[in-house]
């Protein structure tokens, strides 16, 4: 089953479209956090990051400055920009379409983004525990 962004790309919905090649489509996010949030999906249907292949992560990636420095050339008041992907329900994905949301910064515009800091709580062997085990995982 398509979901919107499979439309999108397809042109059955229309967008405010900033960008397209091949392999991409960047378009004006409706919730607007901030003037220019900016949705950038790859134009092939994968759910989350955890779909990636190599060659299609490098083909989508890629965009991101380029679209990101575009978005700042837009406004002189942009003073930052954040890149933000949520990936599976439970880190908030919405629609289960790969995108990446790149939100511009304004001073005083409102968003936060709180960020807990465990590091007071965090011992040293977890540290070094928690670094193993992810380079354990890690494919060639």
């Amino acid at each position: 089953m398509a979901d919107v962004f499979d439309m999108i790309v397809a042109g059955d919905i229309p967008a405010y479209k900033v960008y397209e090649d091949d392999d991409v489509l960047a378009f004006l996010d409706l919730s607007q956090v901030t003037p220019g949030h900016t949705l950038v999906v790859p134009k092939t249907h994968v759910a989350d990051i955890f779909e990636y292949d190599e060659d299609l992560a490098a083909r989508v990636l890629s965009k991101l400055p380029k679209i990101a420095r575009a978005i700042k050339a837009s406004d002189e008041n942009i003073i930052g920009l954040n890149i933000l992907s949520n990936n599976g329900e439970a880190a908030g994905q919405s629609v289960f379409h790969s995108h990446f949301h790149l939100i511009p910064r304004f001073a005083n515009d409102g968003f936060d983004i709180p960020m807990p800091d465990h590091s007071e709580q965090t011992a040293e062997d977890t540290y070094k525990t928690l670094a193993a085990n992810i380079a354990s995982h890690m494919e060639d």
